[in-house]
């Protein structure tokens, strides 16, 4: 297989995780269990896992002038990634994440709070060299953790080369028909797809509800999206054209250390596989692997497995 070219604009978090049995009511204190940090963002995950699956990845950002930013560029030189294009603001901070864990005997669910800091500052200016060398890239994945207006900037660009472009939006937030007519794969989970579209999606004891869930990406591809991926938790994806829609159950973990960065694993993985000439099934497959060995590692970053190990662990289930 080729060795895919992925281009990520996005952000830059550094993730500061607390576990505990409970999470704490309004005015009460609870002791925790553990305590970690490391580089995250939706942006940077995303990066690392295509890195990590074996493709050339161009990663696009801003940092602050600080010992946060100083870290992300000294993981990002180890993974490999190519940082010529980063970003320094020396007027924000470096983004964070603040990420509670309720751990108990049979769930672990997480609650994150991000303070943007210096990935709000990349402007569609700091991206104009992209006008002459999008069409290096096989694939384009943006989130919303930066301005939607460099969001729409750099899918307006890439759509128009012919490179496709993936939008995972999260946060969610309110997208534009504009926006939407240059986005290839949009790429929910069933809660962000509900708001999007403003269908509700039924989750009950048995998960997502499918035909709920279908209803959300007619939806949301007649606001403008070519396709729709939508992610259902342990009850798999769900991947939609406008001619029909793919289920691909999920593969459940042994253990779930830590939801955090199961969307971006999935994500990126999807992305380094279709760039490899996988079919969208697939890659879809390949994605829910990569996801279930996420979910098994503590912290968001340092939980994403390289390719090898995915490899592994698609030869022992099969």
């Amino acid at each position: 297989m080729k060795r895919p070219k992925i281009l990520v604009v996005g952000s830059f978090m550094m993730d500061m995780t607390v576990s505990a049995p409970r999470v704490p009511d309004l005015g009460e204190t609870v002791t925790g269990t553990k305590f970690s940090t490391a580089p995250g963002g939706k942006g940077f995950n995303q990066a690392v896992q295509c890195a990590r699956l074996g493709a050339d990845v161009t990663m696009v950002g801003c940092l602050g002038n600080d010992t946060n930013g100083e870290e992300f560029i000294r993981v990002a030189n180890d993974i490999g990634l190519d940082i010529e294009h980063v970003k320094i603001s020396d007027t924000e901070h470096t983004g964070v994440a603040s990420i509670q864990l309720e751990v108990k005997d049979d769930s672990v669910q997480n609650r994150i709070i991000i303070v943007p800091g210096s990935n709000y500052t990349l402007t569609p200016e700091d991206l104009s060299w992209l006008e002459g060398a999008i069409s290096d890239y096989d694939i384009v994945m943006l989130q919303l953790e930066i301005s939607m207006e460099t969001n729409k900037y750099v899918a307006e660009v890439a759509n128009k080369a012919g490179v496709k472009v993936m939008l995972n939006p999260a946060p969610a937030a309110e997208l534009d028909s504009d926006f939407l007519s240059n986005v290839t794969y949009l790429s929910p989970n069933e809660f962000e797809a509900a708001l999007l579209s403003g269908h509700k999606i039924k989750v009950d004891e048995n998960g997502a509800d499918e035909d709920d869930a279908q209803e959300a990406a007619r939806k949301l591809m007649e606001l403008g999206a070519s396709k729709v991926i939508i992610t259902l938790g342990e009850n798999g994806s769900l991947l939609c054209d406008p001619d029909k829609c793919v289920r691909v159950p999920s593969i459940l973990a042994d253990n779930v250390a830590d939801p955090t960065a199961a969307g971006d694993s999935f994500v990126g993985a999807f992305c380094t596989a279709q760039a490899m000439d996988m079919t969208e099934e697939e890659a879809l497959e390949y994605a829910s692997y990569t996801a279930c060995l996420t979910v098994q590692g503590l912290g968001a970053m340092p939980s994403l497995p390289d390719k090898e190990r995915v490899d592994a662990f698609l030869e022992s289930k099969k």
